[in-house]
Parts: C-alpha cells; structure tokens; sequence
C-alpha cells in the first residue's frame, strides 16, 4: 500500500488522538449525575414494558446494530455473540437493550431494580479498551465510539458490573481479518449523550417522571446536588447508598431502604448475570499502569486502523457504488 501525504496526516492524527484520549481518561467527576430510588421502583408491573426500558429502546433504536450474515467466528473461537435474533428481550442487558428492571425478592420483599452503566468516574473500561474506543465525557458519562470499536470485549472484562454488551457481524473488524481479529462492537448506555449535550435529561429519567410524578424513581442534576440529596436522604430517612464509593465512585447512585449487602447476597444466591458487589476495588488504581503498555497498545492500534481505513476508503472510491453501500 502506498502511504500518501494525506493518509500520512490521517494515521498520525489517530495516533495523537488515542494518546490524548488515554490522557483524558483521569478520574472526571462529570457535570451530572443521577439518583435511581429502588424504594420508590415498582417494575412498571403494571405495564407491558417498564417505561424507562421502552423510552431507551425508543431512543436509541437507530443505533441498534444490523449484523451482516452469515456471521463468520474468529480464530481461535469457535463461537460468537449474536442478539439479533433476541432483539425484543428486555430482562437482561444486550446491544438492544441497554438498560433493564432487575426483579428480587430479599427477605420476603419483592424490589425492582433498574440496571444500566454505573457511569464511573475513574472508568476502567475507557482506560483499558486497547482500541480508544471508549472516551469518559465532561458531562460524567462513558461513551463507546462503535465506528472504531473490534469488540475485543475488555470492557465488560474489566466492568465491575461486566455492562457492555457485544453484537458479532458488524463493526470496522469486517474489514480487517474478520476470521482472525476482533468480534463485533460493544453497546451500553451513554446517558443519552445527544441529549444531555442539548441540556435535555436521559429518555428514562424522562419517562419515570411522566408516570410517577413527585415519586419518580429517577432524579437526574448536577453532580453536587444530586450527591447532597443522596446523603440527605441517608441520614434523614436512613437509606443506604450505593456508587458513591463503589469501583472509585460513579454517577450513578442508588438509595434503597433495604441494604446492599442484603441484596447482593440475594442476587448471588439466585446466581443472577449482574450482581450489586459492594466492594468494588478500582482496577486502574491497583493494576493498570496509566501511562504504559494501554497507551502504546492503543496508539499502535489506532494507526492499524487508520490505516485500514484509509485503505477502506480507496477500495470504495475505485471499486464504485456497490462496495460503497456494504
């Protein structure tokens, strides 16, 4: 391949931007945050679909992924991950799915719990994926770039809460090695990122308080404020909290009148897929190394795949209209 001026700039650029990326991924506390109150959560039982689940569907369906079939595994797997079929199963996170109401009985209690991206501060996930795919945003979301995203999986390897979810047949691993390298795209809740950076709160904080009102199970605000109602509500009615310390602390904080003990340890009995751990270590902070090999894997990467885009690219300006519409 010749390398031209051009696509010289193009691959140096990726190589800047993926350090700079890591470099950014320091603990950020972020603009916002939001409280989920699992005392005030009833599941939407007596709907068809909770309404947070339905609002975060509705806003995201354009992104859902559209794999290219058949799907082909990958050296040395044999195997791989496709949703496509199970795009309408709400009772579990997937690439279609990106948040779910986790029904528990502790203690003779039924609780409802809805699950999404904890949102960290301190993202594991944003400084281990070996891509650059991931970057932590101003606002305190974590958000997953699926145009540059292999799918390798890091992420939820390294998730306390193993969130993001991976869909096999699409992604820019299709257009290097797919029988070798890579494994789809990861998806996961980005807080609603489109519309937190117009000011607008996230679809299921919306959607809770159009049918809950005053009780709405979701309180969306600025960090500072939504920390001092969480701590309020601690002391005052005697809740426990849960995020503020958990993996470095998140932007996402539970209240519950029923402690985080009592249901993690339900959820480890019933052998549940997402588990509430209550110490959660931070694996920045006692493995990884900020400024090592993850920096030098990342910018290595990224100038692999500008320069496969770049190719990308050419292939489609002189093979014509059809390569132009895979």
């Amino acid at each position: 391949m010749n390398l031209t001026r051009r696509k010289f700039f193009v691959v140096s650029s990726a190589l800047i931007s993926s350090m700079l990326i890591k470099s950014n991924a320091q603990a950020v506390e972020g603009r916002y945050a939001t409280i989920i109150d699992i005392s005030k959560c009833d599941g939407c039982t007596d709907e068809s679909i909770p309404r947070c689940v339905l609002a975060c569907r509705e806003q995201n369906k354009s992104r859902f992924p559209e794999p290219k079939k058949p799907i082909q595994p990958y050296w040395p797997r044999k195997i791989y991950e496709d949703w496509s079929d199970k795009r309408q199963k709400i009772d579990t996170l997937t690439p279609y799915n990106w948040i779910f109401v986790q029904k528990l009985n502790v203690e003779g209690k039924d609780i409802f719990i809805p699950r999404r991206c904890m949102h960290c501060d301190n993202p594991p996930c944003v400084r281990g994926c070996p891509f650059g795919a991931l970057t932590k945003r101003a606002y305190g979301n974590s958000v997953i770039n699926e145009k540059i995203c292999f799918g390798g999986a890091k992420c939820r390897d390294i998730c306390p809460w193993q969130i993001p979810q991976r869909q096999a047949g699409v992604g820019i691993y299709l257009k290097l090695l797919p029988k070798f390298a890579g494994g789809g795209v990861m998806y996961k809740c980005d807080l609603c990122k489109d519309r937190i950076e117009k000011g607008q709160e996230p679809a299921c904080v919306l959607a809770c308080r159009d049918r809950l009102k005053e009780n709405a199970v979701f309180v969306f605000d600025e960090r500072k404020k939504i920390y001092e109602l969480a701590y309020k509500k601690k002391k005052e009615e005697g809740l426990f909290i849960y995020g503020d310390r958990q993996n470095g602390g998140t932007s996402t904080l539970y209240i519950s009148d029923i402690s985080f003990d009592l249901i993690d340890r339900a959820l480890n009995e019933r052998n549940e897929r997402f588990k509430m751990p209550v110490d959660v270590k931070n694996k920045i902070q006692t493995t990884f190394n900020p400024i090592g090999k993850v920096v030098i894997t990342s910018g290595f990467l990224s100038i692999a795949g500008a320069i496969v885009a770049a190719v990308v690219s050419k292939n489609k300006k002189t093979d014509g209209d059809e390569n132009a519409k895979d």
